[in-house]
């Protein structure tokens, strides 16, 4: 308070905004001028502008009289500059060097914060500024005198040469045609420097007009510096609160774009990121980290983020793999991109990630050659895919870099079984493109990655055993007790009468479930992160638990119907991957994992109508036997389910069959001449 008493406000001035001249002033920093030249309203000449650019040149005279003019050197660089001769072309036609063209370059690329002022009468307007403009001295005149010296020598050098020297001078000329431009060359020859420039070039100058000081059209430019009216609608962004105005005068520290220093491409500035959508947030976070839990992830995105949404943006984006997840590969390797060790394609670099990926899932240990032996891909190529996911150990191999998270696997058990079945449809395609054996399909035990096994003795394993049995106690009894009345009810609902549905007595045992073996690599008992106890009721002797049979059956039969329907052959095989994939495609919580087994689904094949065709395979075939178990649509209701079923008997007879056999076959037991496009028809 001392203070301000001791500096009181002596006059209060207002301030008024003026907007006529508005994204149109602007201003002109002249260099420091020579004696001979002096900015009044005779030495501006001419005047022009490129808008886009903010670039003005400027055209002024130089006072030849001035006793501080060099007349001899103003005459030697006319003369060099136009020569001897005098035409319109000349750039100095009193061969002197009589004038000083100046161009302009931006003194700064954010000038919000800069206005013009005037002061009168106690009132102060303040018009923006759109742009200032610092104006140097151009040197062209001596690039045109360079090219007029380079001309005189050549016309010096041509008038020597003879008629017969010019007829030798013929060379042959070689046509080359460009080939068409790719996208991504347009792109890095629309941002290169010479494209810029050729854009600069082409935008056609403005010529202006200089009028002086005193001239009557600057006085009435000048009234535009001036409010036109005093109102209170016409300044109202100067009527602020006091909070606003301390933050007009102070605004918060915020660099200009050119100014940031260029970052390098892994480190990303959270404050940004977060003004980006939940979905690009997620991408990028991903994509830089590569690997991450679930608990690491909701941290980074802040407090208030929806859970559900980042879980389903984040299966877009990443699969699941020990309960952590893992950025996919076509994310890292976009389409029409390549290794920038070998040159592969990206396909070829997902294909390889993706085989690492699936061998996590069923281990935590991966061997570097093992996967370069099926991949076939050249060792960075090899080594960039483990370490984006795994730390390599001496002797061992390759470890997954993260701990198994058994909370999520525990919180969200839908989210791991959809992703359970997606890498089934993910372990048919690589099975089918690199040919994989039984022994990379079988899960690793953990002994065989250490290089000095432990030696238990007899009683430390007795010991080990009594242990874990006393620990399993509790929950084994209440399992036992589960199953029992879980038999009772299936026990009791086979006895009902229900109608429209035949259920079949099977003894127990006699059913297989459907084999998932190859992703149960997990030495804790999971498949890829999904406990057998939490995940969909198993069946019991054949019979799904509760009344969901209904409902099983129905979706089960409208699978299997629209399948035949759309291919009539099928080997199991296949169409346990066309269920997987099925599956995947399914809502959590669906009715259809309830568990289906082998059994279940021939028993539902058959009832639909189907066939098991009997082909005599080889007996060296290699195939397995899901792939010896053909199954064919009988009848489709069209007018070819005849020619069907005469195809299918040649084939239940023979594993190959000649063409013109098939067709003289169709022939006889239609008894009608088919032509070669419905043949086609029929074996397609």
């Amino acid at each position: 308070m001392a203070n301000e008493e001791d500096d009181p406000i002596i006059q209060e001035i207002d301030v008024f905004l003026a907007r006529s001249l508005l994204e149109k002033l602007y201003l002109f920093q002249y260099p420091i001028r020579p004696a001979s030249m002096t900015y009044d309203d005779v030495t501006h000449l001419s005047a022009k502008i490129k808008p886009k650019q903010q670039k003005v040149e400027l055209e002024m005279a130089i006072d030849t009289l001035n006793p501080n003019y060099c007349r001899s050197k103003g005459e030697q660089i006319a003369l060099n500059v136009d020569g001897t001769c005098t035409d319109e072309t000349s750039t100095y036609s009193s061969k002197l060097m009589d004038k000083q063209t100046f161009c302009s370059s931006q003194a700064a690329s954010n000038v919000s914060r800069y206005a013009a002022a005037v002061y009168k009468k106690g009132e102060l307007h303040l018009t923006p500024l759109h742009g200032i403009l610092q104006l140097r001295p151009s040197f062209t005149y001596l690039d045109k005198a360079d090219a007029k010296h380079r001309e005189r020598e050549a016309a010096n050098e041509g008038g020597d040469s003879s008629q017969d020297e010019a007829e030798d001078d013929v060379k042959q000329i070689t046509v080359r045609f460009s080939r068409p431009e790719t996208e991504q060359a347009r792109q890095r020859r629309v941002q290169s420097y010479e494209f810029l420039q050729k854009r600069q070039a082409e935008e056609h100058w403005v010529h202006l007009h200089y009028y002086g000081l005193k001239d009557s059209r600057s006085e009435h430019e000048r009234q535009y510096l001036f409010s036109q009216g005093h109102g209170l609608a016409e300044n109202t962004e100067l009527i602020k609160s006091p909070s606003e105005y301390l933050m007009m005068l102070m605004p918060p520290s915020v660099e200009e774009e050119n100014d940031k220093p260029m970052a390098p491409s892994n480190v990303l500035s959270m404050a940004q990121l977060r003004t980006l959508p939940l979905a690009d947030q997620i991408k990028i976070l991903m994509k830089n980290v590569k690997v991450m839990p679930f608990a690491n992830l909701m941290s980074l995105l802040g407090s208030g983020t929806d859970s559900t949404a980042v879980l389903r943006c984040v299966q877009q984006v990443a699969l699941l793999v020990q309960g952590n997840w893992v950025v996919k590969s076509d994310v890292l390797y976009p389409k029409d991109t390549s290794s920038p060790h070998s040159g592969v394609p990206a396909e070829v670099l997902c294909r390889g990630r993706d085989f690492v990926m699936w061998k996590f899932t069923q281990d935590r240990w991966v061997v570097r050659k093992e996967v370069a032996a099926v991949t076939k891909l050249c060792p960075e190529d090899v080594k960039d895919f483990l370490e984006h996911m795994s730390v390599a150990r001496i002797n061992k191999g390759w470890e997954f870099m993260l701990p198994y998270d058994e909370d999520f696997v525990k919180k969200h058990p839908d989210i791991v079984q959809r992703q359970h079945m997606l890498w089934m449809g993910i372990q048919a395609k690589l099975e089918k493109v690199y040919n994989l054996l039984k022994e990379h399909l079988a899960p690793k035990k953990q002994e065989a990655q250490s290089a000095h096994p432990l030696l238990v003795s007899g009683e430390q394993r007795v010991s080990m055993a009594k242990a874990k049995a006393k620990q399993n106690y509790g929950q084994l009894e209440k399992e036992l007790q589960r199953q029992k009345a879980e038999m009772k009810s299936s026990d009791t609902l086979a006895k009902t009468d229900v109608p429209n549905v035949r259920i079949k007595e099977e003894p127990v045992g006699a059913e297989e479930p459907m084999d998932t073996s190859a992703f149960e690599g997990l030495n804790n008992g999971l498949v890829n992160g999904l406990h057998p106890a939490q995940g969909s009721p198993e069946p019991v002797n054949g019979h799904l638990p509760g009344g969901c049979i209904d409902r099983v059956a129905q979706e089960l039969k409208a699978f299997v119907s629209s399948t035949f329907k759309k291919q009539f052959v099928l080997t199991l095989s296949e169409l346990k991957r066309l269920f997987n994939l099925h599956l995947a495609s399914l809502p959590p919580g669906h009715t259809l994992f309830s568990g289906i087994s082998d059994k279940m689904l021939q028993d539902m094949v058959l009832d639909t109508g189907c066939k098991q065709i009997l082909v005599p395979f080889p007996p060296q075939t290699a195939a397995s036997p899901d792939e010896l178990k053909v199954y064919a649509l009988w009848e489709a209701g069209d007018t070819y389910d005849q020619h069907r079923q005469v195809l299918l008997e040649i084939f239940s007879r023979n594993y190959r069959v000649r063409r013109n056999v098939i067709q003289s076959q169709l022939s006889q037991e239609c008894g009608e001449d088919l032509n070669k496009q419905e043949v086609d028809r029929v074996l397609k």
